[in-house]
């Protein structure tokens, strides 16, 4: 039965597509191991440069250096630099510090690229906190550390799970850096098998299609899991420059 350009035809459902984009048993690629890469990836390349940013804008936020200034600015000016820009002399090093086809390299690499937002989107976050529990704090003897780690940590949850939910899918789609750094066919991350799906010889776009929803999944349960911290924690974040 064919209607203009539908053409309905008889079909069956079934999770072939799915087992197969799985374990790689058509391909010759298993989603489920670059998965597995991408995951061993994604987490530290998530929560290290979190870490580092929330150092690093707290500081920018309450202390007062003559210089602050202009480092914010070279912070907020990194942003704009493009990813092919600075791709030749990252590979350059990569391989003269031989970490090429190695993660510790690519999660370095993901860190210094989330460095910049971050420390502008908590700066502008703990602005908006007040100051005045910390002096309280501050007179009682606490350090800054333990003013940072006690009392400022815990009122950033919401901008801490916006970042880690921004940080975790930006990670998690990359597929520029992954292509320069890794090579390898055996470490290979997820968004870099997608094309491989779709065959060589045999165009198989089921193929394609179930192994882009099974890789989609982590992502989406991540946001769905802080998506309560997520409006807020952006908002707040972003309403104080």
């Amino acid at each position: 039965m064919q209607f203009g350009w539908w053409n309905l035809q008889p079909f069956s459902l079934d999770l072939n597509s799915y087992v197969d984009a799985w374990t790689g048993r058509t391909a010759g690629v298993a989603v489920s191991g670059a998965m597995f890469n991408s995951l061993l990836v994604t987490v530290p390349a998530t929560f290290l440069p979190i870490l580092v940013a929330a150092l690093a804008a707290y500081s920018f936020a309450r202390f007062k250096s003559r210089t602050k200034d202009m480092l914010f600015l070279v912070l907020v000016l990194l942003q704009t630099i493009p990813q092919q820009m600075i791709i030749v002399p990252i590979f350059t090093l990569f391989h003269s510090l031989g970490l090429l086809n190695n993660y510790v390299g690519l999660i370095l690499l993901h860190t210094a690229s989330g460095l910049p937002w971050q420390v502008l989107f908590l700066r502008n976050f703990f602005t908006t906190l007040p100051i005045e529990v910390e002096e309280a704090a501050l007179v009682d003897g606490a350090s800054y550390f333990k003013i940072f780690w006690k009392i400022v940590l815990p009122l950033t949850v919401p901008a801490l799970a916006s970042i880690v939910a921004l940080q975790f899918v930006f990670v998690w789609n990359d597929f520029f850096y992954a292509l320069v750094i890794i090579t390898n066919p055996t470490a290979r991350l997820a968004p870099q098998i997608i094309p491989l799906l779709l065959g060589r010889y045999e165009l198989n776009f089921s193929l394609l299609a179930a192994g882009s929803i099974l890789i989609m999944i982590i992502p989406v349960a991540i946001y769905v899991a802080l998506q309560r911290y997520y409006v807020r924690g952006l908002t707040a974040g972003a309403v104080k420059g």
